[in-house]
């Protein structure tokens, strides 16, 4: 790598007839990124005059960077070197409308942040890069940068035109060819890089592109060996950070170094408690909850052993230079978990049925809970639950079951439909798992109670026949123990289900198609493209991180969830049924039953203290303003949209082929012939990949942090009466529960991943943010952005008030954890507050 340098070459006269336009080049200069070298040049194509040999905007002359410094870019005071550049331009040259900058260096690319010209008049023009620059040696073509004005198709400068089609043209490739590092192709692909065909027990299916395992589409790579089938790639390693990603889709420089240095301290935090087990002989269960805590959260008092667990971890990390560090760090700072929130104030509120139930409205997955319309409850293929009458009606405040569901007071979290055809499978893996229905009634004080749970599984024949058991609330005696199992078996049901569906497939994997249709379909010039792009940020990085490390045969996510090996595949069939027009938050709660539609056009909640729904809302409306009227200030008429034809190749792009899988459906996707359509399209990208993903995300160590309050996978079923291991169970309830659920090492490896999960990084940008205000210099799409923020403001306001509202339960429950996913946090600027927080919308799906 080059390093840093600095050289001075003084700009040479202003030519006859020509004036100098100077301008400012930062570049971010970490310890051990290449910077600009000598040979460096930049030249400018007007946006108002043409030459009528090439059809494009007249072209300057190249100029070479001078003057490198030492400087700090942005809010974070990140490492940058600022240099100064002159161009020469003749009279009539007109108005700069893209940069082209030549990466003279031989073979080191260096990360661009921006560009800015001083024109006369103290006007300016800023063209913001946020890029990786190749050497030209390699790409064999310029690297060309746009102005910040926003412009639809029919109302480009004709001397920007032909640019403009060329660079989506170049984005968008021929589909043919293994890519390399240096080439910006957006092209779609099945996930077919899961598996090994070279390894029986890591074959898997290739998700994407056909009936029996639909998907949504990945940005293809196309950088490992093709075998067998033709079709499945394959990795060199289960870990493996060698992949190609478009150049605008790493990360920066600041991002890559903190998201490397969370994982070696969750790697340190594993070290830890996995060598105080081996030093005292306890290698598979917790023996007691005391002991849990003590192990994870507290310091060691002896030495760290490190033989075994050391050897493991030098195999698994993705170079000898990364487990050097991390061994560095686990003797010279023996550092441990952070206590999470659910016991922070109570270690015993967790096994309370109030905070079970509440975790369901406000906890890290309360995206699942429906209201109750029939009873009993009836699964897709007709069959029966077999919960009665007789099991709940005691329990209803005095009402029958038919007033109970006519007054909306039942509602059910449903884990049995989408588990039953997978059951047998997966309960050879070596764990126990059950599919579970959960009734739960709403009390006259506005919080949940739990009055049934019904255990299933696929009766002893071929057939779908099922034994269930039905588990009533108890505190006392057998009775009590038994329930608390039957909880904890709900939990595992709910945390396979929030991690590979709320979270991977409903956030990361479906918004990917939108990220690669809008590289290749919409200019960066485009208004939609300069709306979108925040919300894009690092999906795409985090996306191909998650297929090598979490997904993959054999990965983190088979080693810790309940499903194992069938997680994908279940995740697919699960995908078969998903809508992108019922993803927005109003459409999804009126879905689920929690809601219905008030006549003023909005939504009323059956369950009035319902902190995710509620703050959602405030959320969703803020959206939706900003958007509204960014569109219409952009298309002033239905037709505007529908003669898009950028904007309507993108959207058949989404639909025919980033989702092609569901394209049949009619129900899936809005028209985008209209203003209102299109407001409503942007609105639910922009609600998954910012709110939702935070509701789903930062909650994870929190609640998951503990796993007992959200174990991941069971190792024994719950007990039958005159069993031997009823009478263990007797014996010694705490010792039972603890063998039941997740060993330590999968508890602690668990916790290794949603520690980083879990973090805000310092460069994080939150709802309302933007990297610059120089994104645009359209003065009133930034006043629109002001008001936006000053929404979220008041937003935060009322998110703060209703947790200082004591009638509000539901907002802190017996566990006294405040609800602030879905506070927006527009003020923490620069990183101000960062790592584990508990609070803050990001723009995007960026960990």
């Amino acid at each position: 790598m080059q390093m840093p340098f600095c050289w001075d070459r003084s700009p040479a006269q202003v030519p006859e007839n020509h004036i100098a336009i100077n301008g400012t080049v930062v570049v971010s200069s970490h310890f051990g990124l290449s910077v600009p070298g000598k040979t460096t040049t930049l030249c400018l194509f007007s946006s108002t005059q043409i030459d009528h040999n090439t059809g494009k905007g007249k072209l300057s002359t190249e100029a070479p960077l001078r003057s490198g410094k030492k400087s700090k870019h942005g809010p974070g005071k990140t490492n940058t070197m600022t240099y100064q550049v002159t161009l020469f331009v003749d009279t009539e040259f007109g108005t700069p409308g893209a940069i082209v900058v030549k990466n003279g260096l031989k073979n080191d690319q260096f990360f661009l942040r921006y560009v800015q010209l001083e024109l006369a008049e103290d006007r300016s023009i800023h063209f913001e890069c946020n890029s990786w620059v190749y050497p030209y040696k390699k790409t064999n073509s310029d690297r060309v940068f746009f102005i910040n004005t926003a412009y639809l198709p029919d109302k480009t400068p004709e001397a920007l035109r032909l640019l403009r089609e060329e660079e989506l043209r170049s984005l968008r490739g021929n589909g043919r060819g293994e890519r390399k590092d240096w080439e910006r192709i957006y092209d779609y692909d099945y996930y077919n890089d899961l598996g090994n065909p070279d390894k029986e027990d890591h074959i898997r299916p290739i998700l994407g592109g056909t009936a029996t395992y639909p998907y949504p589409r990945r940005c293809r790579t196309g950088r490992a060996l093709f075998k067998k089938d033709g079709m499945t790639e394959t990795r060199k390693h289960m870990i493996n950070l060698d992949f190609y990603i478009p150049p605008d889709e790493r990360f920066n420089p600041t991002k890559l170094a903190e998201v490397l240095t969370l994982a070696v301290q969750a790697v340190t935090h594993f070290v830890i408690p996995e060598s105080r087990a081996l030093f005292q002989g306890n290698i598979n269960s917790f023996k007691s909850f005391d002991q849990l805590r003590r192990d994870l959260y507290s310091k060691p008092q002896q030495p760290v052993v490190e033989g075994v667990v050391m050897d493991k971890l030098k195999t698994s990390v993705p170079s000898h230079k990364t487990y050097k560090q991390v061994s560095k760090m686990v003797k010279e700072t023996p550092v441990r978990f952070p206590i999470p929130q659910v016991i922070e104030h109570d270690k015993g509120a967790w096994r309370t049925d109030e905070e079970f139930a509440r975790e369901m409205l406000a906890g890290l997955n309360p995206v699942l809970i429906k209201r109750l319309d029939v009873f009993p409850p009836v699964s897709s293929g007709g069959k029966k639950s077999s919960i009665t009458t007789a099991h709940i009606e005691g329990q209803l405040e005095g009402r029958t079951v038919e007033k109970a569901i006519e007054q909306n007071r039942l509602y059910i979290l449903d884990h049995h439909d989408y588990l039953i055809p997978y059951l047998r499978r997966i309960n050879t893996l070596g764990v126990c798992i059950y599919a579970s229905r959960t009734l739960l009634f709403l009390k006259d004080d506005g919080t949940l109670k739990p009055v049934v749970i019904e255990l299933s599984l696929p009766s002893d024949g071929a057939g779908d026949g099922e034994i269930s058991r039905i588990f009533l609330p108890a505190s006392q005696g057998t009775e009590g123990q038994m329930w608390q199992l039957a909880k904890a078996h709900v939990s595992v049901n709910d945390s396979g289900y929030h991690q590979l569906i709320s979270h991977w497939l409903f956030t990361h994997a479906t918004v990917e198609p939108f990220i690669i249709a809008t590289k290749r379909q919409l200019s960066v010039m485009h208004p939609i493209n300069k709306l979108l792009e925040p919300h894009f940020k690092d999906n795409m990085q985090i996306n191909t991180l998650a297929r090598s490390i979490l997904l993959s045969a054999g990965g983190i996510l088979e080693r810790t969830m309940f499903p194992g090996k069938y997680a994908m595949e279940m995740s697919s069939a699960i995908y078969s049924e998903w809508r992108f027009a019922e993803q927005s938050l109003p459409n999804e709660l009126i879905k689920r039953g929690v809601a219905s539609k008030d006549p003023s056009g909005g939504v009323t909640l059956h369950i009035e203290d319902y902190p995710y729904a509620v703050d959602g809302l405030d959320v969703w409306r803020a959206i939706e303003g900003w958007v509204q009227s960014y569109c219409a200030h952009f298309y002033h008429s239905d037709a505007a949209v529908v003669g898009d034809r950028e904007l309507q190749a993108w959207w058949d792009d989404v639909r025919l082929v980033g989702h092609g899988d569901r394209q049949h459906d009619p129900a899936c996707w809005l028209k985008l012939d209209a203003v209102a359509h299109l407001a409503e399209t942007l609105s639910t990208i922009i609600w998954i990949a910012s709110a939702l993903h935070a509701a789903v995300n930062f909650g994870q160590y929190g609640y998951a942090g503990f796993m007992p309050n959200r174990p991941t996978r069971c190792r024994r079923f719950v007990p039958l009466p005159g069993s031997p291991e009823m009478v263990q169970l007797e014996a010694d309830p705490e010792t039972f529960f603890l063998e039941m659920v997740p060993d330590r090492f999968t508890t602690t490896l668990g916790l290794a991943l949603i520690e980083v999960l879990s973090n805000h990084t310092s460069d994080e940008l939150y709802l309302g943010q933007r990297a610059t205000s120089s994104w645009t210099d359209d003065g009133e799409v930034l006043q629109l952005l002001d008001r936006f923020r000053e929404e979220l403001r008041r937003v935060e306001k009322r998110v703060a008030e209703r947790n200082r509202d004591p009638r509000l339960k539901n907002r802190r429950g017996p566990a006294k954890v405040p609800y602030t996913l879905l506070f927006p946090d527009v003020g923490n600027v620069g990183g101000k507050e960062k790592g584990i927080t508990g609070k803050g919308i990001p723009n995007s799906v960026s960990i």
